[in-house]
């Protein structure tokens, strides 16, 4: 028996943020949903160092947050993806952002990025 691949994941992150780009988006915070999954390295886990820390998905988000607005939910999923692609042990990531205030119409609206290493 042998493994096939190993996938962390972490779903449904919820955070505040200044994002969009209407004018009635300025000045204030929507809530985000955010979603990451990873296609992590085949080898033995011997300890965190092994596999990834699933808590740096938030405090990269944080990060990008803590710069100031966003115009695009697409800007903050291609940062965050690309920043976690560079990650030890990252195969591939996929990240979601989700506004769930964008249309009233609508449960959810976003995007997914998918990053893979070479």
């Amino acid at each position: 028996m042998s493994l096939i691949s190993r996938r962390v994941f972490v779903k449904a992150l919820r955070v505040e943020a200044a994002i969009g780009i209407y004018d009635h988006e300025h000045g204030r915070t929507q809530p985000l949903i955010i979603d990451a999954v990873f296609d992590l390295q085949r080898h033995e886990i011997h300890g965190l160092k092994d596999t990834l820390n699933y808590e740096l998905v938030g405090q990269i988000a944080r990060d990008f947050i803590a710069r100031g607005h966003i115009k695009l939910v697409e800007t903050l999923a291609e940062d965050m993806a690309r920043t976690l692609a560079a990650l030890p042990h990252v195969l591939r990531v996929e990240v979601s952002v989700i506004k769930p205030e964008a249309l009233s119409d609508a449960d959810q609206a976003g995007v997914c990025v998918v990053y893979e290493n070479d």
